[in-house]
């Protein structure tokens, strides 16, 4: 497919401007999809308002965008899963295949992965991506491409929730009601966590949380989080924490509400990378701490959760701008972090 398109290019720290460029050409295991949704994550914003994230730097002009959803307009000789018409949700991170990680089937820790709209190379706030066919899955017809796009977060839950084993049975606390933090809530309610409870300074957040299905929230800018939690959960604590707000306090207090023999996963990035834990508390309960980088193997569940009922998906979006207003966007974002929960741009008209 030839001709132009529309590309939001980020000239400067703050700046972006809309460009033409060429529609990309595909090669034979690629589709060219025509996105119609992309997701403003918190990595757009980070790289928009300082340039960089630890030692990814904007080396403008550069393309933002990585939570994307769209339909498939051509289709690579080598391609034989998908068809024009259909629609896509695009897992952005294309990885080597080769090496240990990748071989283990643990392909986020792959060191070589090309991931969109992570420097150098280009996102998807753009109107055509030409994108490797096996990143590309198909959406079922009740599963719009907003949702589409919105799957990319959506894996981070489900991740996370996996690394906790969250099962049925369980109680919970999600740290964070931000984007991340509450699609950690919907994937705990999916995989049948019974009772989550959500913690965040932000009450609007909050009021987002229990709209969604949480079972109680706490807004810590007004109390103790570890006595409330205590006072909800009982002197037992809960199963499992998962911790997406970065905040240290936050990441000492997932260790007090946690039982004995519990599990906490720290999703959350610290500003500083630094955080003081209480050590000697977590070896006494003997509790286990775990990460996550991205996620691996999502895409397919996470999918069928939606279409299937299992999360309401589109329930999480405050805000939607269209593409010609990208720059609108992002400073609306940047300038109202406290009231948006989660930002997406309509592309396609």
């Amino acid at each position: 497919m030839q001709g132009k398109m529309k590309q939001a290019i980020m000239t400067g720290i703050g700046k972006l401007e809309m460009i033409e460029a060429d529609i990309p050409s595909i090669r034979d295991d690629e589709v060219l999809v025509q996105i119609e949704y992309v997701g403003i994550c918190g990595s757009d914003l980070h790289y928009f308002e300082s340039g960089a994230i630890g030692d990814y730097v904007v080396k403008p002009p550069f393309v933002l965008g990585h939570e994307s959803g769209g339909t498939v307009v051509e289709v690579g000789k080598a391609v034989t899963h998908l068809q024009v018409g259909d629609r896509v949700a695009m897992e952005p991170g294309k990885t080597c295949g080769h090496c240990e990680f990748c071989r283990e089937g643990k392909y986020n820790l792959c060191p070589d992965v090309i991931f969109f709209a992570t420097p150098p190379v280009d996102g998807t706030f753009q109107e055509y991506v030409a994108h490797e066919a096996a990143l590309c899955f198909k959406l079922p017809p009740n599963v719009d491409t907003m949702e589409g796009a919105l799957i990319e977060p959506l894996a981070v839950g489900f991740h996370a929730a996996m690394q906790g084993d969250a099962r049925i049975g369980q109680s919970a606390v999600v740290f964070g009601a931000g984007c991340i933090g509450i699609v950690s809530l919907l994937a705990l309610k999916a995989m049948g966590v019974g009772d989550v409870y959500v913690v965040d300074v932000l009450q609007n957040r909050l009021d987002k949380a229990m709209e969604l299905g949480a079972t109680g929230v706490i807004n810590s800018a007004s109390q103790n989080a570890a006595e409330a939690l205590k006072a909800a959960l009982g002197e037992r604590g809960c199963d499992l924490v998962i911790e997406t707000s970065g905040a240290e306090i936050a990441a000492q207090q997932s260790i007090h509400v946690l039982k004995k023999g519990g599990t906490a996963v720290m999703v959350g990035y610290n500003s500083t990378g630094m955080v003081t834990l209480p050590m000697s508390l977590a070896m006494d309960k003997e509790i286990t701490i775990k990460t996550v980088f991205r996620y691996r193997h999502i895409y397919p569940m996470a999918i069928k959760a939606v279409a299937e009922g299992k999360v309401n998906l589109k329930g999480i979006v405050s805000n939607v701008f269209d593409f010609d207003d990208v720059q609108t966007a992002m400073d609306h974002s940047i300038q109202n972090k406290a009231g948006i929960v989660k930002a997406v741009i309509k592309v396609a008209r």
